[in-house]
Order: structure tokens, then C-alpha cells, then sequence
């Protein structure tokens, strides 16, 4: 039985050709992956764009996320964001460094991953380049670009006293998962749709352009917990921002059983827990809220407490890139 090809003995050119050749192709993108750069379209004259690292042993682990896992997570990490701008995600580019000793499978498993989300997640947009290198761990760059279609992108800093705070998506489900894979019981394989959103997010992409149309005046992707983020809001508005406990008990009950499994609060897992990549915004009173966003909280004037709950001070806990 012949032994797997790996990166080293393939060399970079025929890596590529065979990850490149499991691309979708995408309706912005006039020029993709071959040349010295990708030529994308911008209808607008404006485009957003922003990225996103993800590296080995800091934010996932490779007994946890097969190739595929991962490839769908650096699309879904990454469109999150041009969605909380209000934008239609267009064209991403991916950089991967990985061992020579990898299997070209899983390289191939990879771009099916990104193929996958995209199709799920953004699927008028495209993969139009990226770079493979050598490397010790898995190191795993995207940069992502959308289109405003005409729109002003939605930023944080437009709170204004008086709006709603409402949130689409789930919130705590990956912190779940993520606890799940670090137990060290059997609790994972029972909760394996928590798992799941874990290894493979499930941003409410559409939400952000819904927001947008519906006249939202702040909006952020929940990368890094519920708390941190209001508190980034409160911070680039100048207001203060004010949950209710009752609106999030949908949210822990959800929760509920795999926390009792582990011992711990659900709680803690929706206020605190990153990873969901749902959209958190800000709406006028009185407007049409897109029926995916649930409220939660509203927008006040500046106190000493930038985000409370229940009118107690919620800490600005959660996921920190640099601290873990």
C-alpha cells in the first residue's frame, strides 16, 4: 500500500494546484488564484476589510479540529466581521503555514472546509488567493472583504441613549463546546451539537446587512463574549449599556443540562463565553427590529459603570487574543 503524499514531497506548486483546484468560484472575483494577485470588483467604490490569525495550541487544538473544522472556522471568524459592518462578504484571502509532514489530505480537507462555509455562510463570495509556508504548528491567516452595496457601514461607536441592544445568534453555545473538549469525561460526545459550534461557528451572516437596512446605529461581531463586547460599544459611543438578566435566561437554559454535567453556570457561559460570532447592535426606539435579533438590553446615558446588569456593574470578562 503506497504512503500518502505529504507537503514536503509534493513541494509548494502542486500543493497549491490541488487546494486551489477545490475553489468555488465567486461573481465578484475577475481575476483569481494564479497570479501575482487576485483583481476582485467593488460596485460600491468602497469595500470592508478586515483579518483574522488563528494559530495551534492557542486558538484550537489539532487532536480537536480536523482540516475540514478548521477551514470552515477561518471563513466563519472572518465574514462575521464584514457582516457587523453591514456588509455582503465578497472575496477572502487565506495564508496557511502547516509541517512539511502534513498529508496533502488534509490540506484538501482544509479547502473543503472553506469551500463549505462559504457555500453555507457567503455564498456569492470566493476564495480569490492565499499563500502556503513551512512551519513548525499550524498557522492560519485570512483577510476578508465585503461590499456595502451602497449602504454606510455600521460602526460602534453610534449608541445612542434611548436605542435597544439586541443580539442574533446564540450566545455561550461555543464556550459550551468549548468546555465540552476540555473535560476530561464523556460529556462531549452527549452535547455534540454544542461541539459543533465550537469547531465550526454558525454567524448570522444576513442578520448583518438586515441590521443595517433596518436603520442599526452600532453593531459588533461577538468574537469575545457578551460582556467584553457591550463594553466595546459602550467605550467607542460614550454610553452605557444596560442588560437584562431575564432576556438571557433563553439563552442559559438552552445551557442548562451539559453546565449541570460539568458543574458549572451557564450563566457564565452566555454573559462571558466567545466564539458564538453573533451580531450585537443597537437599534432607535421605536424601530423595526429584524425579527432574528432578540432584545436584550438598551442604550443609556454615561455612568460610572459602563455595562451593567441588572443594574449591578457586569464585569469586562471574556476572551483576550494576547491572554487566552
Amino acid at each position: 500500500m503506497s504512503q500518502e503524499s505529504t507537503l514536503a514531497n509534493l513541494g509548494e506548486s502542486e500543493s497549491l494546484k490541488r487546494t486551489i483546484g477545490r475553489l468555488i468560484q465567486g461573481k465578484y472575483t475577475l481575476v483569481g488564484p494564479g497570479d501575482d494577485a487576485a483583481v476582485v470588483s467593488a460596485p460600491d467604490s468602497r469595500y470592508v476589510v478586515t483579518t483574522d490569525t488563528m494559530i495551534e495550541d492557542h486558538d484550537f487544538r489539532m487532536d480537536w479540529s480536523t482540516g475540514f473544522d478548521l477551514g470552515y472556522k477561518a471563513i466563519a471568524t472572518n465574514v462575521s466581521d464584514v457582516a457587523a459592518m453591514g456588509a455582503k462578504p465578497t472575496a477572502l484571502v487565506v495564508a496557511i503555514a502547516l509541517p512539511g509532514s502534513t498529508n496533502i489530505s488534509w490540506l484538501e480537507a482544509f479547502a473543503d472546509g472553506l469551500n463549505a462555509a462559504i457555500k453555507e455562510l457567503a455564498p456569492d463570495a470566493e476564495v480569490v488567493g492565499g499563500d502556503i509556508a513551512s512551519s513548525e504548528k499550524v498557522f492560519i491567516s485570512v483577510t476578508a472583504h465585503g461590499d456595502l452595496e451602497g449602504r454606510n457601514p455600521v460602526l460602534r461607536s453610534g449608541a445612542k441613549p434611548g436605542d435597544v441592544l439586541a443580539v442574533a445568534g446564540t450566545l455561550g453555545r461555543a464556550a459550551a463546546g468549548l468546555a465540552l473538549l476540555q473535560s476530561d469525561t464523556d460529556a462531549k460526545s452527549a452535547y455534540d451539537d454544542l461541539v459543533a459550534i465550537q469547531l465550526r461557528p454558525q454567524p448570522p451572516i444576513a442578520s448583518g446587512i438586515a441590521a443595517a437596512l433596518a436603520g442599526a446605529t452600532s453593531m459588533l461581531d461577538i468574537s469575545d463574549g457578551l460582556a467584553r463586547d457591550a463594553h466595546r460599544i459602550a467605550k467607542a459611543s460614550g454610553v452605557s449599556i444596560e442588560i437584562n438578566s431575564r432576556d438571557l435566561q433563553g439563552f442559559e437554559a438552552a445551557l442548562e443540562q451539559a453546565a449541570m454535567r460539568l458543574e458549572v453556570s451557564p450563566a457564565d457561559w452566555v454573559r462571558f463565553g466567545g466564539e458564538d460570532h453573533s451580531l450585537l447592535a443597537t437599534f432607535p426606539e421605536g424601530a423595526v427590529i429584524p425579527r432574528e435579533f432578540k432584545p436584550i438590553g438598551q442604550v443609556v446615558v454615561q455612568t460610572e459603570h459602563l455595562v451593567t446588569l441588572d443594574g449591578i456593574e457586569l464585569q469586562q470578562n471574556g476572551w483576550d487574543s494576547i491572554r487566552g
